[in-house]
């Protein structure tokens, strides 16, 4: 359902990269954790995957469009929530979510059914009339998720969606999360609560300074590992295990290769040059083991012939 393969994201003024060759694949009917430390990585990737940011190498797929060749087709199999909720907060509620029910395609009497529906679950009823910018924090976070959700999204995606929210609210988006995967769709998330993603996630990637460090079967740890997965996450998010990858252009890279191909070749006639000197040598001794054998003989024949005359 979601395919990241060999993504790399480098920002413009930066000589590192932020993801470098992530590889990962979300399946049907699961739920996907995204663990790393802040600057890990998390968010770049989740931006490159909903089409917010260009990417310098890999693909992404969402349900078999490619997110760059056909990213409206990918786009309308996304739903999105972003870490920051940004909405238009001189909307109502029900203003936000028809509108972002229309950039999706929904037709008018879907849009309402859903919305009711929806309202109910994440107890927003009461306020879909009042304008956004009168929200609390966890308000502002549960349209932005309804927006996400107004198209029925296969793919799912939730940047830290759980981050100051109360308790109710926190159980709220969990439920539905579990339902949303119940339905035969995914969900791919990042997250800092790692006692959430032991409880809701199928699978979880731990990311540190932009590159997939494992993919973890969460049943299987839990059930498996001497160690909790916390303490697992802090081991393999620690600095010195990997180093962030410098970025090279196309004409560095080129630059590099020719200086490769060069110092190959160098090695090859170098190593020509060894077994032809080799060869020669080994026909000297040859040459030499021949003559020694010739005067070895030589010298026989010569005594026995000394021999013969003395005898005579």
């Amino acid at each position: 359902m979601l395919e990241i393969t060999n993504l790399s994201k480098k920002y413009k003024n930066s000589n590192f990269y932020s993801v470098k060759d992530l590889s990962l694949t979300v399946k049907d009917g699961e739920v996907f954790g995204f663990l790393g430390k802040n600057g890990a990585g998390k968010s770049t990737t989740i931006k490159c995957i909903t089409g917010i940011l260009p990417f310098e190498e890999g693909q992404i797929k969402v349900c078999g469009y490619d997110m760059q060749k056909d990213s409206i087709n990918a786009k309308l199999n996304l739903g999105y929530v972003p870490d920051n909720h940004a909405v238009y907060e001189n909307l109502t509620g029900k203003e936000y979510v028809n509108y972002m029910g229309n950039i999706y395609r929904v037709p008018k009497e879907e849009i309402q059914e859903r919305m009711e529906t929806l309202a109910k679950k994440f107890s927003m009823s009461h306020a879909l009339d009042n304008q956004i910018r009168s929200y609390s924090h966890g308000m502002h976070q549960k349209i932005c998720i309804m927006a996400a959700l107004i198209h029925n999204p296969k793919v799912w995606i939730l940047d830290e969606p759980l981050v100051g929210l109360d308790p109710q609210s926190t159980v709220e988006i969990r439920e539905y999360m579990k339902e949303h995967k119940r339905k035969g769709n995914c969900v791919f998330f990042s997250s800092h609560n790692i006692d959430m993603v032991e409880k809701l996630c199928d699978r979880v990637a731990i990311i540190n300074r932009g590159q997939l460090m494992e993919i973890v079967d969460v049943k299987k740890f839990m059930k498996e590992s001497s160690v909790s997965l916390e303490d697992y996450f802090l081991d393999m998010t620690k600095d010195q295990r990997v180093k962030t990858i410098l970025y090279k252009d196309k004409k560095t890279l080129r630059k590099e290769k020719h200086i490769e191909k060069k110092n190959i070749i160098k090695r090859a006639q170098s190593i020509k040059k060894i077994q032809q000197k080799d060869k020669k040598e080994e026909k000297i001794k040859i040459r030499s083991e021949k003559k020694e054998a010739k005067d070895i003989k030589t010298i026989k024949k010569n005594a026995e012939k000394r021999q013969t005359k003395k005898g005579e």
